[in-house]
C-alpha cells in the first residue's frame, strides 16, 4: 500500500471533482489517499462580484501568499509516496490559494523532497502557470513527474462568455440557452478517472519515469500553439498592469479602485481586440516559426 496525498482548492467544485475521479482508481486498488482541501482564513467568495474578481488580480499575478488555515496533524505527520495538486488558474497564474499553500511553511514541509503530480483545471490558458509551479517545486526539491491538464475546450471568446456568467452567477447552466455550459465538460471531469488508472499502475512499481509518457497516451495534454503564444505575451502586460497597480495602491490606498477599473477596460479590449489581432499574426508567421512551435509542444506536454 503506497501513501498518496491530494491536496486542491476549488471555488465552483469542479476541480474538487476532478481529483477526485482521478484518485477512485487509486482507492480501488488499496492505496491510502488523504484529501487536503486548501483552505484560507479569508475565503474567497462564489459566486464573484465583479469588483472583487478583478481586484484580485494583482496579489494573484504577482503571486502574493495569503493565510492559509492550518494543515491537520495527521497529513503532517504523514510520509507520502506521491502527492497529487489540483490547482486552478487565475490570471495566468496558480489561484492565490493554490500560490499561498506553496509558500506556505507547511505546504512547504508536505512538498519537499517529494514526488509530484500536478492537476489544472482551467478555461483554456495554464502553461505559464504551469512554469511558475515548476519553479516552486524546484525551489523544495520536489520532483514533478506528471501533469494532467483538463480545459473548457470550446473557442476562447466562447468560454469568456461562458465563464464570465459562470463565476458571476455561480450557476453551470448554458447562457441564454445557446451557448455552451462553461468550464470542463462532463464528459472529460467523469472520464479523468482514466488517468487515476495509469498513476496507479505507476505508483505500485515506485518507479514514474514513464508516468508523463503513459499519461499523454491518455490524452493528459493538449497544446495548442497559439494559446502558448497568447499566454506568454499576455504574462507580459500583465505584469506590467499588475505591478502599476500595486505601486499606485501602495501610494494612494483610495486610488486602487480606479486603477482596477482602467484594467477592467483594458482586459475588455485586450480579450475582444487584441487578441484576434495576435492570432493573425500567429497564423502569418506560423511556417517561419514551424521548428520552434514544434519544440514548444514538446516541452509543455512535458514534466521537465
Amino acid at each position: 500500500m503506497k501513501k498518496v496525498l491530494v491536496i486542491h482548492y476549488s471555488q465552483s467544485g469542479q476541480l474538487t471533482e476532478i481529483v477526485k475521479n482521478i484518485s477512485d482508481p487509486l482507492i480501488s486498488n488499496g492505496h491510502q489517499v488523504d484529501f487536503l482541501e486548501i483552505e484560507m482564513e479569508k475565503p474567497f467568495p462564489f459566486p464573484w462580484p465583479k469588483h472583487k474578481f478583478l481586484d484580485a488580480f494583482p496579489e494573484s499575478f504577482l503571486q502574493i501568499p495569503q493565510k492559509i488555515k492550518s494543515i491537520p496533524p495527521y497529513i503532517k505527520n504523514t510520509d507520502y509516496d506521491l502527492v497529487i495538486f489540483g490547482y486552478s488558474v487565475w490570471y495566468l497564474t496558480p489561484s492565490i490559494p493554490a500560490n499561498s499553500f506553496l509558500e506556505s511553511e507547511e505546504g512547504k514541509e508536505l512538498l519537499t523532497n517529494t514526488k509530484v503530480v500536478t492537476v489544472i483545471g482551467c478555461r483554456n490558458m495554464w502553461v505559464m502557470a504551469q512554469e511558475k509551479v515548476k519553479e516552486k517545486l524546484k525551489r523544495l526539491n520536489a520532483e514533478l513527474v506528471g501533469n494532467i491538464v483538463l480545459v473548457d475546450r470550446h473557442i476562447n471568446h466562447v468560454s469568456v462568455i461562458t465563464i464570465v456568467k459562470w463565476m458571476f452567477s455561480g450557476e453551470k447552466k448554458r447562457y441564454l440557452g445557446i451557448f455552451p455550459k462553461p468550464g470542463v465538460s462532463q464528459k472529460d471531469i467523469d472520464e479523468s478517472v482514466k488517468f487515476g488508472e495509469v498513476i496507479s499502475r505507476e505508483l505500485q512499481t515506485g518507479s514514474y519515469s514513464n508516468l508523463q509518457g503513459s499519461l499523454l497516451e491518455k490524452g493528459a495534454v493538449v497544446i495548442k500553439p497559439f494559446l502558448v503564444v497568447a499566454d506568454q505575451r499576455a504574462n507580459v502586460l500583465f505584469s506590467k498592469w499588475a505591478n502599476l497597480i500595486k505601486n499606485k495602491s501602495n501610494k494612494d490606498s483610495s486610488k486602487r479602485p480606479f486603477w482596477i477599473k482602467i484594467f477592467k477596460y483594458y482586459l475588455l479590449f485586450a480579450i475582444w481586440i487584441i487578441a484576434p489581432i495576435v492570432f493573425i499574426l500567429f497564423l502569418l508567421t506560423y511556417m517561419p516559426l514551424y521548428a520552434k512551435i514544434k519544440r514548444d509542444k514538446v516541452y509543455f506536454s512535458s514534466v521537465s
